[in-house]
């Protein structure tokens, strides 16, 4: 797959992403993004899911360990800093298809992001690999 230029606000948002990782760490430094890679192989149950989210993209010590909470802190400015982030959602098959319902949810809280973002003029990337 092609990555998109990352540095284009109008056209993040979430995308699958089948392929190595590698490269989309690359352009998100090239367009001077943060980059995180959440491992959703280790990711069981929502607890650990929620744990898993927290340690990668190291969220507030605030953060509630809920959809509600995640919601808040993927808008807050102070957790997102003043650039943009790119996020890999690596091994999400698994999760995916064990848990329908969450994913469903965390893949709506994550498009909304996006758009929340890219209102603001904030790339938000997100690749579900």
């Amino acid at each position: 797959m092609k990555i998109p230029d990352l540095a284009q606000v109008d056209d993040a948002g979430v995308r699958p992403w089948t392929g190595p990782v590698d490269g989309i760490k690359s352009a998100a430094g090239q367009a001077k993004l943060r980059y995180r890679s959440v491992d959703l192989g280790r990711a069981r149950d929502r607890a650990a899911l929620f744990a898993e989210l927290d340690r990668a993209l190291e969220l507030p010590q605030h953060f509630g360990h809920n959809f509600d909470a995640l919601a808040d802190v993927l808008e807050d400015r102070e957790w997102l800093g003043k650039g943009g982030i790119v996020v890999v959602l690596a091994h999400a098959k698994h999760y995916r298809e064990e848990h329908p319902h969450e994913w469903s949810t965390l893949e709506d809280l994550l498009g909304e992001a996006c758009e929340y973002w890219k209102e603001r003029m904030v790339p938000f990337w997100v690749f579900v690999a």
